[in-house]
């Protein structure tokens, strides 16, 4: 793969600007791989509010979850060096884990690989588990022999669990006898020269430590970082944009196989190959951002410490994101090429996934520069550089947004909900009622708190009962349950609805870990009549926009009659259901229940002429 050139580059830079201007983090770094190197990088912003300096390719960030390709490397390493098997049960290497088993009689014992593919029947733990990071040894040992939580039968459904992660740390300090920390670094990271990845904040020089930030009520906030503990396995190290990049290019050196000498990665080729591969399903769905754009069919899976996606515009492309309070962080690369994006923010969950897709997206659609450039003018002409304009200005401003669904996991056939998941469903309406600070500690896990304080969390129930109303469970909208310790459903009010939405963790008990309040005001008439001219013009013959809609001139009203065919076509004749979305003012969302599959309408109207100004259209799973 030849580097990209001059131009190409600049794209990447105009498109890092561009989402970091969208918000999410006082700044972030990025590099761009190619041939295995480093061969440009960038920064945007602040590495520390305040402190001016913009972040660049040796500016330190906390990488998160990044951390777990880290973990399942060396996993692999000890397994090539026959010191465990990837299904050798967990118990026979930790004493503590004796005692874990399943949710049924018929649950096997989880096993290295259900951990290493999120396969282990964990409920989901974020963001509890990103609170655990400095758990010292004995109290995690505690949480292990008390016993977990599952939400499925391990090997039965892929779910995210940091806890895996943190389990499979233990394990590599048992089989080892060194800490997780000593056997990474002396097994992995000195050997490949990654000498500037650490644990601690405090091993980094002050002046390349980006602060981490999250949003508070005047604007950014520092967060103080977690140190070394029981959870660093998952998501604790430290590294800079030009560290992750050699990091990666030791996975897209594993391509093609060959039949040179391994050279000198601590880890075969073929190992680190397997570590690429699919080993989980995670779903499938349709990407189509904009009107204008081609729908990209993507699948995904989780390989070990890695995801794995698939489409058919670029084939294969991996990564992994990372998210902590403070930082947000995401690398992925295209192995057939070589090349590669890491991005690294200083925003608690920064969007970097976003923010990394978009830019290698920008290399991989050109990857030959000049010959790429050519290629495309014959086959879009001249009217491809009339509309560019336009189609950026409808990404930026989030005005058109085309059918389409991003990767759905099906939940596993059967799923029941705990009975603390019910319980805690209820606690929860009772607060939202009359909210109690001592009830609401004894239901809330212990990153509630540290996540958004008690007190702000009771000013904002008492901000949406006075805006909607006292609220009562809406009978209309059935409860949904993803996983048996997950649980969404609807408060109605006489001013709108709210969606309510819980997460209970792996511990026994479990806690709430996440309460997610969504309220949704009833829009204005004129934005309901507006739905209902645009859902009656599904059942035209054909279906095309109404006349009687005016839009702005953003908004090409041919376009938009080809979208509205492609919607009825799928959904057959619709009828406008439920408020999902919305401000109450200009814009909203609505459920549109279909003769074949439901859709979600969201509208906005411009303020003064009453306008069409923007309008997306997708479709349900």
């Amino acid at each position: 793969m030849s580097t990209p050139d001059p131009e190409l580059l600049a794209r990447v830079d105009a498109e890092m600007s561009r989402q970091h201007t969208w918000g999410g983090q006082p700044g972030l770094a990025y590099g761009v791989l190619a041939d295995g190197h480093l061969i440009h990088a960038g920064g945007c912003g602040e590495r520390r509010v305040g402190g001016g300096e913009v972040p660049e390719a040796d500016t330190v960030f906390r990488i998160a979850s990044m951390t777990k390709s880290f973990t399942a490397a060396l996993v692999l390493l000890l397994r090539d060096e026959g010191v465990l098997g990837l299904d050798d049960p967990v118990a026979r290497y930790l004493p503590e884990a004796t005692g874990l088993r399943g949710p049924t009689s018929d649950s096997p014992e989880p096993t290295i690989r259900m951990l290493l593919t999120m396969s282990g029947g964990l409920p989901t733990d974020d963001p509890w588990g990103d609170r655990q990071q400095d758990l010292p040894a004995p109290d995690f040992s505690a949480l292990l022999r008390d016993g977990l939580s599952f939400a499925w039968a391990p090997g039965t459904a892929f779910e995210y669990s940091n806890l895996g992660y943190a389990v499979l740390g233990r394990l590599i300090e048992e089989v080892t006898g060194l800490s997780y920390r000593k056997s990474l670094t002396e097994r992995l990271l000195r050997p490949l020269g990654l000498d500037g990845i650490g644990f601690e904040a405090g091993e980094v020089a002050p002046a390349l430590l980006a602060t981490g930030h999250r949003a508070g009520a005047t604007g950014w906030e520092p967060v103080t970082p977690l140190g070394y503990g029981a959870f660093s396995a998952m998501g604790g190290l430290f590294a800079s944009v030009r560290e992750v990049t050699a990091w990666m290019a030791g996975f897209t050196d594993a391509f093609p196989p060959r039949d040179a000498p391994e050279g000198p990665h601590p880890l075969r080729r073929a190992s680190r190959r397997e570590l690429q591969q699919p080993h989980r399903m995670i779903g499938a769905g349709l990407d189509w951002p904009s009107l204008d754009a081609t729908p990209r069919a993507r699948a995904t899976g989780y390989g070990f410490g890695l995801i794995c996606e698939r489409d058919e515009r670029h084939g294969t492309v991996i990564g992994h994101s990372g998210g902590y309070p403070g930082f947000g962080s995401h690398m992925r690369w295209h192995p057939r090429t070589g090349l590669g994006v890491v991005v690294l923010a200083n925003g608690t969950y920064a969007p970097a996934s976003r923010a990394a897709t978009a830019a290698l997206d920008v290399l991989l659609d050109a990857p030959t520069g000049r010959e790429h450039r050519r290629e495309h003018r014959r086959e879009h002409g001249q009217k491809h550089r009339q509309e560019h304009g336009r189609e950026q200005h409808r990404r930026e401003h989030g005005q058109v947004r085309g059918l389409g669904t991003e990767p759905v996991q099906p939940a596993p056939r059967g799923v029941v909900a705990w009975p603390q998941t019910l319980a805690a469903r209820a606690e929860v309406d009772r607060l939202l009622r009359d909210w109690d600070d001592t009830a609401a500690r004894h239901l809330f896990a212990d990153n509630v708190d540290a996540d958004e304080p008690l007190a702000q969390r009771r000013d904002r129930v008492q901000a949406i009962a006075e805006t909607l109303g006292p609220l009562t469970p809406d009978e209309n909208q059935p409860v949904q349950h993803r996983s048996p310790a997950h649980a969404r459903w609807w408060l109605a009010g006489p001013g709108g609805r709210v969606r309510v939405e819980i997460l209970l963790t792996p511990q026994r008990p479990p806690r709430v870990q996440t309460l997610t309040l969504t309220p949704v005001p009833h829009p204005p008439p004129t934005v309901r009549r507006a739905a209902d001219t645009v859902v009656a013009a599904f059942d035209a013959d054909p279906p095309g926009w109404p006349d009687s809609l005016p839009t702005t001139v953003d908004l090409d009203r041919a376009a938009l009659t080809r979208l509205l065919r492609i919607a009825a076509a799928r959904a057959g004749s619709c009828t406008l259901g439920e408020t999902v979305s919305g401000d109450g003012a200009g814009w909203a969302g609505f459920r549109l229940h279909g003769e074949r599959a439901s859709l979600t309408l969201t509208l906005g109207l411009a303020p003064g002429d009453g306008a069409v100004h923007l309008f997306t259209l997708t479709a349900e799973g």
